[in-house]
């Protein structure tokens, strides 16, 4: 695998230094120093400041895993909820995967903070293994390859262009969901990010709007129903935009299948979870329903790494602790700082097994 490091012009010292040691360990973990601009980098490392934060690299495959580096004396965090607003605004201003903000002094100083786009934040007292640490958590993730990509077919047999029995359950399921008020994020981006940033940040994790989990539910032994991109979970109503039918997956060119209305608007694309539930779909024909929250049930098994969402190893990597469940259509899996997929007989099995369950505050694994 290839890796580039990009930095502000200026640094102070101390980030420097790390960027340094960073940069000087990816080879031992088996890394080849490349350019940016290589169109075959797995990883690029970025630098830069909590004050002017910037990504000072813009992937040209959004499979390209970034994690940044910021640093600061922590005298201006009020309490724990400013400290991880600050290190999200750094980690969505820099469209990273994973942002690491070291906070050296100030009352919430000595400790280094983790986040990803999920929210999944966790500390780690400030040491001599920052920079191993660091690679240890971004290192097995840099392969990660996303599955967004989306065909769109015009070729949804017209005895369902107004839905069915599965997209109506699918709208009630939307609404119980909505209810639920599970956000992905405490913040408002709009307060950390200008216009323009939040509209990069949508255009490079081909997002339509900040959204909350999805559901999806099975039509026959080939597709499934899945909520669209971005879409209102409360008001699930056009099908071929909030609701798409999934009837395969293109390995080839990572591309999710998809069947719509003739005249379907063509920038409407699928969950970019499509290619875990496919994956769950097909590795358990008992499966009717699935629902992914950005939530937790202590207990739960839990994949090992903190995949990317949309990512093949997330979806393979799930799929094999369904299985592994003792009763894979019924079961419940942790995706490691994330959230929960939660397989099921029926969408309302499901609600009834998890309303009344949930916390919010996912917890760092």
């Amino acid at each position: 695998m290839k890796a580039a490091v990009v930095r502000d012009a200026a640094l102070p010292a101390p980030l420097r230094a790390l960027v340094a040691e960073v940069e000087a360990g990816l080879p031992a973990r088996g890394f080849t120093p490349a350019a940016a601009g290589d169109p075959e980098v797995d990883l690029v490392v970025n630098a830069t400041t909590l004050e002017n934060a910037r990504p000072n690299y813009l992937r040209p495959d959004p499979s390209v895993f970034l994690a940044t580096l910021v640093d600061s004396d922590g005298a201006d965090f009020a309490d724990e909820t400013a400290l991880k607003r600050a290190t999200y605004a750094a980690l969505v201003k820099t469209m990273s995967n994973v942002v690491v903000h070291r906070v050296q002094a100030g009352s919430l100083g000595g400790r280094a903070c983790f986040m990803t786009p999920e929210l999944g934040f966790r500390t780690r007292p400030l040491g001599s293994s920052l920079a191993s640490e660091i690679l240890d958590a971004v290192a097995p993730l840099a392969g990660a390859r996303l599955v967004i990509a989306n065909r769109l077919d015009e070729d949804l047999p017209p005895a369902l262009h107004q839905g069915d029995d599965a997209t109506r359950a699918l709208a009630a399921a939307g609404r119980r969901l909505a209810a639920l008020n599970l956000l992905p994020t405490v913040f408002d981006l709009k307060e950390v990010l200008t216009e323009r940033d939040l509209r990069l940040v949508m255009k490079y994790f081909g997002l339509k709007q900040i959204s909350y989990g999805n559901l999806s539910a099975r039509r026959d032994a080939n597709g499934f129903w899945m909520t669209g991109r971005g879409v209102d979970k409360a008001n699930l109503a056009r099908i071929g935009h909030d609701l798409l039918l999934v009837k395969g997956y293109d390995a080839a060119t990572r591309t999710v299948l998809c069947s719509v209305p003739p005249g379907n608007d063509p920038t409407a694309r699928v969950s970019v979870d499509a290619i875990e539930h496919h994956a769950i779909y097909r590795a358990v024909p008992e499966a009717r329903a699935i629902v992914h929250v950005h939530a937790w049930i202590d207990g739960v098994p839990a994949t090992l790494q903190s995949w990317p969402c949309g990512t093949q190893q997330l979806a393979d990597e799930v799929a094999g602790l369904v299985l592994a469940a003792p009763d894979p259509s019924r079961a419940m899996i942790g995706l490691k700082n994330h959230g929960l997929t939660i397989v099921g007989r029926s969408l309302d099995e499901i609600f009834e097994r998890i309303e009344g369950r949930l916390t919010q505050e996912v917890p760092a694994l």
